[in-house]
């Protein structure tokens, strides 16, 4: 009896001890500071160099004055070119190795690292400074789960046939008029039919995590598994909406530019759940 008191004790202190941890341990918040407003966001411990990496340039200032240069609706904006605003050579812009996930996602206000594409770049390093945070748009399952560019391939080889002669004009008319989600709805209208025509496989099956969050907050899901994804925004979605509707030039750049300040400071992990909304994932 004395043992399993003992025992009892010493559990229940194991407990107050892991609580007590739990309420006093920090993390980093980062908050964006642009002329549309604040972005709050935390950083994943899943990715520890991007996330030293981005706390040193920013607590260093360096992020200061860099601007949201690459914007376009319903994808991303990209910014935090500090390399360039401070006219560095290129040989010291540095690179940081992959650190991609499967259960960090390319869901709306994903904070990921900018890179160059794999024809040059096959391990995927990342930019050592530039960043984007994701827009996206939410998509409906069968969407989702449809490789959409083998279904495109497969729908102009059907509509070749003359039996499919009305079809096709049909499909000319909506591209005609850039009406391009009604050109998707009448693709996908005809997977199964195209399947079976053409023998082919044209889903592109995703993962839980994925499904949850691109059918409910929306994102880019192509994205997923390519770019090293670092943190989330978890306050001031409206912000990167604001910025993601400036009127842009031919290369998306903002023609008004958004400068950005972005600050960082040590939190009560228990006060950002509170204050912010996040909730931190159970460590495994």
């Amino acid at each position: 009896m004395k043992l399993d008191c003992l025992k009892n004790s010493v559990l229940g202190l194991c407990l107050g001890l892991a609580l007590l941890a739990c309420s006093t341990e920090k993390d980093h918040l980062v908050t964006i500071e642009t002329r549309h407003g604040n972005m709050y966001a935390i950083l994943y411990d899943k990715t520890p160099e991007h996330k030293a990496n981005f706390l040193k340039l920013a607590s260093e200032g360096r992020f200061d004055s860099t601007e949201f240069h690459r914007v376009i609706q319903e994808f991303m904006i990209q910014g935090g070119d500090v390399f360039g605003l401070e006219n560095l050579p290129e040989e010291e812009w540095y690179t940081l190795p992959a650190e991609i996930h499967p259960d960090l996602i390319h869901e709306k206000g994903s904070l990921a690292a900018a890179r160059q594409g794999d024809n040059i770049n096959p391990g995927r390093r990342s930019s050592g400074c530039q960043f984007y945070i994701v827009q996206g748009k939410v998509y409906d399952e069968l969407s989702l789960n449809t490789d959409m560019k083998k279904l495109q391939e497969a729908f102009m080889r059907y509509l070749q046939l003359e039996s499919n002669k009305a079809l096709r004009e049909k499909y000319l008319s909506h591209y005609q008029e850039g009406e391009y989600d009604s050109l998707n709805a009448i693709m996908l209208s005809k997977k199964v039919e195209l399947e079976q025509f053409l023998s082919v496989n044209l889903s592109s099956s995703k993962r839980p995590n994925q499904v949850k969050a691109y059918t409910t907050v929306g994102g880019t899901p192509h994205l997923d598994d390519a770019y090293t994804v670092f943190g989330k925004v978890i306050k001031g979605l409206e912000v990167l909406e604001k910025i993601a509707s400036e009127e842009t030039d031919r290369n998306d750049k903002p023609v008004n530019p958004v400068v950005m300040k972005v600050m960082v400071n040590e939190i009560n992990r228990k006060k950002i759940t509170e204050e912010y909304g996040y909730e931190y994932p159970e460590a495994k």
